[in-house]
Order: C-alpha cells, then sequence, then structure tokens
C-alpha cells in the first residue's frame, strides 16, 4: 500500500511526522490557548482506556482515588526550599478575583479589577505535594493513621516555552499518588511498588519496553531525595522519561509538620512518595510504533480494536454482507472486544481502508461477496498489515487470539529495535560520534561527579536517563574524565 499523502515519512522529518500522526489521526488539535491542547474523541478514549487499566492497579495496591483544589497558596510552594526552586520558573498565578472594564483609546478593555487582589496570591496547581501533606498533616495524629495511599486524577499547569502535543504541554493530564508512611522502609518500598507497576502497564499494555531504574541526584524530583523512573527508548532513537516515582523522606513532613505518635508514644515525622505518568504515555505509544501510514496501536489500550469493512457492489449483496457483518460485530462484541462497521455509502473501500489504517485499528476484517460463500472473513493485520482468511464460525476466539498476537510481537518488535539500537561505549569521542549517527541508549562509564555529567550535557545535549537497577558491576574509567567507576549507566539524548 502507497505511504500515506497526509503524513510526512519517519525518514524525512520525524518531529514534523509526530504532529502529522497526531493531526491526521484526529488524536488531539492545537488550542487557541497557547502551548495548550484539545484532546479529541479518539486520543481521549485512548487516554481513558490507558486510565482504566492504571486505576484498577493503583487500587490492587491498595491506594485510594481522591481530588484536591487546583489552587496553591504561594506561601505553600515557599515552604520546601528545593521545590519552589524547581517549579518557580513554571508557574502560573492568580493575582485577582475579578475583571473592569476600562476605556482604553476610546475602546473597552478587560483589566483585572484593583478591589479584587487576593491577599494571598494563589499558584495554579504544578504538582501537589504541599498541599497534599498540608491535608494529610490534619487527618495523621498516630500510626494508627498510617499509611495513607492516595491517588488523584487530575490537570496540571507548568508554564512552557517550548510545547509539542502530548509530549510537552502547559496544561496536562495525569495522575498523582500522595502517600505517607511511618518508617523509611516502607516509604522506600512503596515508591519501588508503584515504579514496578508503571513498568508492567508500560510493557503489558503500550507494548512499550522501559528500563527500570534510578535518575541522578541531578535530575531527581525537586525535594526528593530518591527518583526512580521507566525510560523508554523513540523510533529516532530518543529517549523518553515515562513516569516517574519518588521517595520524598521526611522533607515534606517536616516543613508541612506531619507528625504522628508511634506506639512508645513518641512523636515522629511521616515519611512521604509521590509518584506520577501523564498524557505523555500517548506520546509515547505513537513514537513507539507508528509508521508512515499513521498510528500503530496495541490491542489492550485501542479505542478501537476491530473494524468490519463491508465490500460489495450491487444491492442483494449489499443488504446479505451487511446482514452477516453485523451479526459478526454482535459476536465480536459479546466478547468484550470495542467493534466499528463500516457501512458508510459515499466512500470506497480502499479509502475506507487508509483511514482506520492512519487511526491505528489493530485488526481490520473485510467481508466481500466471495467471502460470504465461502464462509470466512479476511483479517488484516495493522502492524504488518499481513492478511489471512479466517473461517466465520468462532470468530471471536481466533479475533482474540489474533488480537493477542498482534499485542505480544509489538513488544517483541519494540524490545528488538531498542536492543538493536543500544551500545556500549568507552572513549568519549566515539561517544559524541555516535550521538551525532543514530543515537541510542549509549552503555558508558560515569565516575559518578555532578560536574563530569554537567560537562556531557552541555557538550552534547545527552544525560544519564538511569542507572538501571539490573547493571553489572564493572570497573572502568569514566569516559569524560578518566577517573575510576564502578558501572555503566544509559545515557542518551531525550524528550
Amino acid at each position: 500500500m502507497a505511504k500515506s499523502k497526509l503524513i510526512t515519512p519517519r525518514a524525512e522529518d520525524y518531529p514534523r511526522w509526530y504532529t502529522d500522526v497526531v493531526t491526521q489521526a484526529r488524536l488531539a488539535d492545537y488550542s487557541p490557548v497557547k502551548g495548550c491542547m484539545v484532546i479529541r474523541p479518539h486520543g481521549y478514549t485512548l487516554w481513558e482506556n490507558m486510565q482504566r487499566e492504571l486505576d484498577r492497579m493503583f487500587k490492587e495496591t491498595g491506594h485510594r482515588n481522591a481530588y484536591f483544589p487546583l489552587f496553591i497558596p504561594k506561601s505553600f510552594l515557599a515552604k520546601e526550599a528545593e521545590h519552589v526552586e524547581g517549579f518557580a520558573k513554571e508557574c502560573a498565578i492568580v493575582t485577582h478575583s475579578r475583571l473592569m472594564t476600562e476605556i482604553v483609546d476610546g475602546k473597552a478593555t478587560l483589566v483585572p479589577d484593583p478591589a479584587s487582589k487576593l491577599e494571598e496570591e494563589l499558584i495554579v496547581r504544578p504538582t501537589s505535594e504541599t498541599i497534599i501533606y498540608h491535608m494529610f498533616a490534619k487527618w495523621v495524629k498516630s500510626y494508627r493513621d498510617l499509611p495513607i495511599l492516595i491517588n488523584q486524577w487530575a490537570n496540571v499547569v507548568r508554564w512552557e516555552m517550548r510545547t509539542r502535543l502530548f509530549l510537552r504541554t502547559t496544561e496536562f493530564l495525569w495522575q498523582e499518588g500522595h502517600t505517607a508512611h511511618a518508617t523509611a522502609g516502607e516509604a522506600e518500598e512503596e515508591t519501588r511498588r508503584m515504579l514496578d507497576v508503571y513498568a508492567t502497564f508500560a510493557e503489558e499494555f503500550m507494548a512499550v519496553p522501559v528500563l527500570t531504574g534510578r535518575k541522578t541526584d541531578s535530575e531527581k524530583f525537586a525535594g526528593a531525595l530518591h527518583t526512580y523512573c521507566i525510560e523508554a527508548l523513540m523510533q529516532d532513537n530518543k529517549a523518553l522519561q515515562a513516569g516517574t516515582s519518588h521517595n520524598l523522606g521526611q522533607n515534606f513532613a517536616t516543613v508541612f509538620d506531619l507528625k504522628f505518635q508511634d506506639e512508645e508514644g513518641q512523636w515522629k515525622h511521616a515519611y512521604n512518595t509521590s509518584w506520577g505518568v501523564s498524557t505523555r504515555l500517548v506520546g509515547a505509544v505513537i513514537m513507539a510504533h507508528g509508521d508512515d501510514n499513521g498510528l500503530v496501536l496495541p490491542p489492550k489500550i485501542a479505542p478501537i480494536q476491530v473494524v468490519i469493512v463491508p465490500i460489495y457492489r450491487t444491492g442483494d449483496d449489499k443488504e446479505a454482507i451487511l446482514a452477516k457483518a453485523a451479526e459478526i460485530r454482535t459476536e465480536l462484541t459479546a466478547a468484550g472486544l470495542t467493534v466499528e462497521l463500516d457501512d458508510r455509502d459515499k466512500m470506497n473501500p480502499g479509502a475506507k481502508f487508509n483511514e482506520w489504517e492512519m487511526l491505528g485499528v489493530p485488526l481490520r476484517i473485510e467481508l466481500g461477496p466471495k467471502d460470504l460463500e465461502k464462509g470466512t472473513v479476511v483479517c488484516a493485520r495493522r502492524p504488518d498489515r499481513a492478511k489471512s482468511f479466517e473461517p466465520m464460525e468462532g470468530i471471536a476466539d481466533t479475533v482474540s487470539r489474533i488480537l493477542g498476537e498482534i499485542q505480544a510481537r509489538m513488544l517483541e518488535t519494540a524490545r528488538a529495535r531498542r536492543d538493536a539500537a543500544t551500545f556500549k561505549i568507552d572513549d568519549y569521542d566515539a561517544f559524541k560520534a555516535k550521538l551525532d549517527d543514530g543515537g541510542g541508549f549509549l552503555l558508558a562509564h560515569w565516575c559518578g561527579s555532578d560536574a563530569c555529567e554537567a560537562a556531557v550535557q552541555a557538550e552534547t545535549k545527552a544525560t544519564i536517563r538511569c542507572i538501571t537497577f539490573d547493571g553489572e558491576d564493572e570497573t572502568g574509567a569514566c569516559m569524560k574524565c578518566g577517573e575510576k567507576s564502578t558501572r555503566r549507566v544509559h545515557f542518551a539524548r531525550a524528550y
């Protein structure tokens, strides 16, 4: 099949390809508010499917959903020094509560009413640690009140200068988990548990293989003791941080006086964690699997898993084929699959095929007169466009099997692509050359110093993506300064 004329080829201009896929596949569009996006139904259903599975996984680990205010008193943000420094340049601030009309050069214009100036300015939520731990401090008095395991689904605002749909926008959707514990060990266990949830979700549902590990101190969340992450590699060999889990220690508990009385009657500060993923995951799915014809979606999260395209020429054919197509749709829907029957008359089958490919539907069922005679259908798989003839009898079991095969193969393909783009590098000149010649995950020795890390980033725009949990101890020399190193870390240029 010819490449789509609506999409710039990946090899020609990858950033343009990405934007074309997002807009042409009707996932999102640009908002009149600079830096923000409108998520269209196809994109929002994809996010809802992700949200539903993650929400189930959170609840299975004992967490409950709650909701906290969009507005945060500015004084709250200022209480934790690292936190305010990390977010100060990204904050949107509310200063007044109403507008008034003012005549300027003979024209009416709206301006803030001076009489409505707020006593304390409000920050539009960039993240919720401060206000949540303020509330936790009200609710916790005894060790019996712990742990608190809470998640919220919300929107946040971080004032970005350079934006890209789903990957980095001024406003985006996410979930943020926040917990309080009696001991440091419990907090660390929680932090790692939720990172494992993210990794499982990424691989089993998004079909995106990820590295799991710890961020360096310079890359950790503002106010955290440790930040752990899942890192994926996109088709252009740039890394994408797909989720983070933070052990906050007692930093926020101390400044918000989040204390509890232990079993011996001693007052102690609680230990906190926070963890989150966002609509950036949609961008990860696009870039991990998409091709020059549009989206390629894993069946487990696809808004539409199967589309049935009836093919007919005469009125007699049409009636019989549409009846059988409707029967197949009913059978598939009863099996728990999301199915679309495309019975539009004013579009030929080829155009329909192109549209459903653009939207990333994992499986297309074609049903024509000869198929009806033989009692078979054509099953066309989206990722590799392979086709097979399948019997109508037992079609629900057949389709479920094929979707399972597609899901598994997508993960295998993405993992093979990532592994083929992972290289061991020992020489700094070779490191720089490889970044400019394809990039990927570059495993190199690092001495552990902030200075070397910063120098590499300044000179190459590559960062240490994570220090993986499964990395092997290996004595070597830091590729930058030559000092002793005990293991390799993953460097990459990233989104």
